[in-house]
């Protein structure tokens, strides 16, 4: 999967919790468009250290550097990834979670204001391939538009494509904060009924990040692909000139 990329930084996109890589279909259309190479890579959703180990050994094939972009859990994600892929050069962390090292997600979820978003939570109990069993979460789909999706027109399909999430992949404690060394973009959704906007802002502000606010959903990716563009292009710009 090796990408050439010269002096402009190959954008890597991670999706979250509840969605799959084709969440970033017109982010990735906007970018390219303006000849900024990305590209959207499967996330297992089993937990931060082996989704992040997994994302750097993509991001390691990659020839040149990379600008990691994480929605939702997928900044916990690219925050572990970017311990293990020397040519990650910035951080967008895209309506998600910014942890710190020893955190788990549940913390931060308890750290932020309560809303409604784990009512709206269906555990599965799936077979593991010892023998036993795991319980995994996807949202109902009768509550997906309201808690997930609501500026979205076709909600309906993206709840019906939804990949699910261990539920032990919200107690892991996070790694060390790659984002204490690198440069930080953090998009708040200000519209968010998942993450909390003030939560957001919080972990933005504690990563010292350079920060915008989106009027949008938790999936503001797909339903304004072009401002999250615009926002992963300013990352792509300096690290382009430095």
């Amino acid at each position: 999967m090796t990408e050439q990329s010269g002096k402009t930084p190959t954008v890597v996109l991670v999706h979250g919790a509840f969605a799959e890589n084709a969440s970033w279909s017109g982010v990735i259309a906007e970018l390219t468009s303006r000849g900024i190479p990305a590209i959207a890579v499967a996330n297992e959703l089993r937990g931060p250290a082996l989704d992040g180990s997994r994302v750097a050994a993509q991001v390691r094939e990659i020839d040149g550097p990379v600008v990691l972009v994480g929605h939702s859990y997928g900044g916990a994600v690219i925050t572990a990834a970017a311990n293990q892929a020397d040519n990650v050069s910035a951080l967008v962390y895209v309506a998600a979670f910014v942890p710190e090292e020893g955190e788990s997600l549940q913390d931060l979820l308890g750290s932020f204001p309560a809303n409604d978003f784990a009512s709206g939570l269906v555990p599965h109990q799936l077979p593991t391939g010892d023998g036993g069993e795991e319980t995994w979460l996807s949202i109902d789909r009768s509550k997906f538009r309201a808690l997930f999706a609501a500026d979205v027109e076709d909600a309906e399909q993206l709840g019906r494509t939804q990949r699910p999430i261990a539920a032990v992949a919200f107690d892991e404690k996070s790694g060390a904060a790659s984002w204490k060394r690198l440069p930080v973009y953090d998009l708040v959704a200000t519209g968010d009924q998942a993450i909390h906007p003030d939560g957001q802002r919080t972990m933005a502000a504690r990563a010292n990040a350079t920060t915008i606010e989106v009027d949008g959903s938790h999936a503001v990716a797909v339903s304004q692909p072009k401002a999250v563009a615009d926002f992963i292009a300013t990352a792509v710009e300096a690290g382009a000139a430095r």
